[in-house]
């Protein structure tokens, strides 16, 4: 039996709809976070050695970081290769980018935004006004143009087949679902229609839904 340790509100909800679109049973070990730092609890450590999640447990097997734990899932667990296009192809090429891209390029401008966004109500009272506006800099001049950057490029990406990928969802698409559903609620994107449908149309899936039930409360769906 698998077992995936998952960190409530975190990219650890991909790998439970992954494991519902393959079939394969699993057994979840949440974790929730600190309400003060909403930080990883201590209990983690006792997982990995950097207290992160996601984290899987196959038999004798353990798997960290989200892309490892994707590859490894769906090689030994997508008998029909429904979510992975064949190794040598164009479509095979486009799916490691962005198997790759969705934690590297993706996240990256979106952590800034959120540790930005969070530094003035964290920092000594004294400090707030001047951190806020050091912040507000940041965000405007370099995090959010960049950001829109890349929420113009996964817009334009959607537009063909609405997949990022071929015709049909792949593991691409529930890589890449963890970064757009956090701009949603760190950008307006109220004029990338594409995004916005992909958003509706993986969240109506019944393996997604599956996900949510037993993983527990998910903010940014």
């Amino acid at each position: 039996m698998i077992i995936v340790h998952h960190l409530e509100d975190s990219r650890s909800q991909r790998v439970l709809w992954l494991l519902e679109e393959l079939g394969v049973p699993y057994e979840v070990k949440r974790y929730n976070r600190d309400p003060e730092t909403s930080l990883a609890p201590p209990e983690l450590y006792a997982v990995h050695p950097l207290g992160k999640s996601p984290v899987i447990s196959d038999g004798d097997i353990s798997v960290a970081e989200t892309g490892a734990i994707f590859e490894y899932l769906i090689d030994a667990y997508d008998q029909d290769g429904r979510l992975k296009p064949a190794a040598g192809t164009q479509e095979g090429r486009d799916y490691t980018y962005w198997l790759h891209y969705a934690e590297g390029s993706a996240m990256t401008n979106l952590l800034l935004k959120l540790v930005f966004s969070r530094l003035p109500d964290r920092a000594p009272a004294l400090m707030r006004p001047i951190v806020r506006r050091v912040s507000a800099s940041a965000e405007e001049g370099f995090i959010d143009p960049r950001i829109a950057e890349h929420t113009k490029w996964w817009n334009t990406s959607l537009e063909g087949t609405g997949y990022f990928v071929g015709q049909a969802l792949t593991g691409a698409d529930i890589m890449m679902s963890f970064p757009l559903e956090a701009a949603a609620t760190r950008a307006d994107l109220s004029a990338m229609p594409h995004i916005t449908s992909f958003l509706e149309r993986i969240h109506a899936r019944p393996a997604y839904q599956a996900a949510l039930e037993k993983g527990g409360p998910y903010a940014y769906a």
